[in-house]
């Protein structure tokens, strides 16, 4: 219920239902969190990442293909999105090769069987 809601949320006029978001907006958003929690999961956020607590291999591969199989087939309605997205999920890419104690084969990585090979 509104009422319930903390502080300004509260407010019936700050809440936009889904139907009033553009499909482009909800794609963008959900390739951004996809795309944080990818880099949380490679340690990213850390000054090392190496002996982050939050370095996960396993989790960053699944969140990483989600991210490609989500920025390639919807790349067409992207627009001006997609270039950007696109940039961000190879650099993820490139940075869980790094990470791999022993790295994939070209085309094996993490959405590599949507974007082709990262090297």
């Amino acid at each position: 219920m509104p009422e319930d809601l903390p502080g300004d949320a509260a407010d019936p006029g700050d809440v936009r239902g889904l139907e009033d978001i553009p499909s482009v907006e909800v794609i963008s958003r959900a390739a951004v969190m996809l795309l944080s929690a990818a880099a949380e999961r490679l340690g990213l956020a850390d000054p090392d990442p190496a002996s982050s607590p939050h370095r996960d291999l396993d989790e960053a591969r699944r969140l990483i293909t989600a991210l490609a199989g989500l920025v390639t087939s919807s790349a067409e309605y992207l627009g001006m999105h997609a270039g950007p997205l696109r940039d961000g999920l190879q650099s993820l890419q490139k940075a869980f090769r790094e990470a791999s104690a022993v790295p994939d084969a070209p085309g094996a990585g993490p959405g590599e069987k949507y974007t082709g090979p990262v090297h």
